[in-house]
């Protein structure tokens, strides 16, 4: 009996074995057939998404010939709003030490962009808070934190953030450095 007790549980010790392997067998084929099925179809849908996408702008190049070509039309100026203001601040001129420890000269000339001329009219008489503000900034700049095009690009935002900074509530969208010189 005990012989007999023994068989049927190395029977079902057996079954549970080749049940085990049938459902690890059923894993493998979902893992190695199934997921890169998934993938190729995500890998498509992300395909045609971006092939897709640039329907757009052929779409706004037709819309844009339809107005006579120039890309002025009515629907141009309903995306960019009106054209901004530009206002020339005056030349500044700092003093700046070079890579020789040697004393040059920065000088600098700013455009600010806002929306309108009322803009321009309240930036006008904060002007000498403005200037105060960029002279003492520009007095403490290096020669190596003006080189290149990272260096312009983190002159040109540090100006931003402090000429909006003084002006404050009054919003300056943006800003064009206009001559940017070291003698």
């Amino acid at each position: 009996m005990a012989d007999e007790g023994e068989e049927p549980e190395a029977e079902d010790g057996e079954d549970e074995e080749e049940g085990g392997k049938k459902k690890g067998g059923l894993k493998k084929k979902l893992l190695f057939i199934g997921l890169p099925i998934v993938l190729v179809l995500l890998l498509g849908t992300a395909g045609a998404l971006m092939f897709l996408g640039g329907d757009k702008a052929e779409d706004a190049e037709h819309a844009s010939a339809e107005d006579g070509g120039d890309g002025h039309g009515e629907a141009a100026a309903a995306e960019h709003g009106p054209d901004p203001v530009y206002y020339e601040l005056p030349a500044m001129y700092a003093n700046i030490l070079n890579d020789d420890d040697e004393i040059s000269v920065l000088q600098l000339i700013v455009m600010l962009e806002v929306d309108s001329e009322a803009t321009v009219h309240l930036i006008e008489p904060l002007l000498p808070r403005i200037v105060d503000r960029y002279q003492g900034f520009l007095r403490e700049l290096r020669m190596d934190d003006v080189k290149g095009s990272a260096g312009y690009y983190r002159l040109k935002l540090e100006l931003l953030r402090r000429v909006n900074l003084a002006v404050a509530p009054v919003v300056v969208n943006d800003l064009t450095i206009d001559t940017l010189l070291v003698n």
